[in-house]
């Protein structure tokens, strides 16, 4: 297994992929989620393929001619230059991290994850950060064991 950043032929990978997380959160907030969608289509895709300032990292497996796409990180460069209260600190933000579900358990996430960070300090970034649904808690255990600790928390109050 390899990573890389993800070019246009992953369109179709990351799309099977984008299904499964949709698929998690539907599953754990149906009021929020809405079910046979995805965060972003194909068109969306292609455009923030071409966008540097909100790479996509693949991690890839290549079995004879074939290359199968087993997770993927979607970075968004972050900074605030000129906020009011924030310093301008350089951030790597990442939107989305998953892992193919028949992948699960041969550290493709922590591999996909200790690759984001590489990049980010190349970049010169003070910090990754992330956001995890508080029903997915699969990942905020992987979160955790990766040693990523609590930023900021979102509350909420149905009505």
């Amino acid at each position: 297994m390899y990573i890389r950043r993800a070019t246009q032929s992953d369109i179709p990978h990351i799309g099977k992929l984008l299904d499964q997380v949709l698929a998690v959160h539907h599953e754990g907030r149906p009021d929020l989620f809405r079910a046979n969608a995805r965060k972003y289509n194909d068109d969306e895709l292609a455009q923030i393929l071409q966008d540097d300032s909100r790479p996509i990292f693949v991690a890839v497996e290549h079995v004879g001619d074939t290359e199968t796409v087993l997770g993927y990180a979607f970075c968004i460069h972050q900074q605030h230059v000129g906020d009011n209260i924030l310093t301008d600190v350089r951030t790597l933000y990442i939107d989305d991290l998953c892992v193919d579900q028949d992948a699960r358990g041969r550290h493709v996430g922590s591999q996909l994850y200790d690759y984001v960070l590489e990049y980010a300090r190349n970049s010169g970034c003070y910090n990754v950060t992330l956001n995890v649904w508080a029903c997915n808690d699969g990942a905020m255990q992987f979160y955790e064991r990766l040693g990523l600790k609590p930023q900021k928390i979102g509350m909420e109050a149905i009505l």
